[in-house]
């Protein structure tokens, strides 16, 4: 488990963050009346999430590299 690490907390932080943002930037600014694509809100989050994964397993191996 020690070796997913990065890619957990990155998926997580990457997906929650790009909903957090979603929620202020685009909901907050729209009427009711307006209609959203939920699925692509959600594929857009996914995309987000697999990118701050790769982000973080990429920090993870730098860090572990870098033992004294």
């Amino acid at each position: 488990m020690k070796n997913k690490t990065g890619k957990l907390i990155g998926f997580i932080l990457g997906q929650t963050g790009f909903l957090f943002l979603f929620k202020l930037i685009i909901l907050d600014t729209t009427h009711p009346e307006d209609e959203l694509a939920p699925g692509i809100v959600v594929i857009a989050s996914i995309l987000s999430g697999l990118f701050f994964a790769f982000v973080g397993a990429f920090m993870q191996t730098y860090f572990d590299k870098q033992k004294y």
